[in-house]
């Protein structure tokens, strides 16, 4: 799945600490704990404003329908930008268009 641009969230469990771990930058508070991000993914919104399928999307930008329904529903980790740039291009937006953060107060909690 990293070949293609992005990486899905995976349990803490799952991984090896890394430099993130042993450095710290964590437990300051500098960055919010896995799974727990702020990112609000606009996907549907621009299909439905230009009329096409996940389906047709995920072959335009050249990325599985698997993981364009990940990042679509906020479970990806990261995005390449080669992949943005696919997504910009097939939908004719821009990356503010695609993304937006949500102010710390609007967190929604864990379902």
């Amino acid at each position: 799945m990293a070949a293609l641009g992005l990486r899905h969230v995976r349990d803490r469990r799952d991984r090896a600490p890394g430099p993130i771990a042993s450095c710290g930058t964590r437990r300051s508070g500098l960055m919010p704990p896995e799974g727990e991000h702020r990112v609000e993914v606009h996907i549907d919104k621009l299909l439905t404003a230009r009329g096409l399928t996940l389906t047709e999307l995920a072959d335009r930008v050249g990325i599985t329908l698997a993981n364009l329904s990940a990042l679509k529903n906020g479970r990806v980790r990261a995005v390449r930008f080669s992949t943005l740039t696919a997504l910009c291009d097939a939908l004719q937006c821009q990356p503010g268009d695609l993304f937006t953060v949500r102010r710390p107060s609007q967190v929604q909690a864990p379902t």
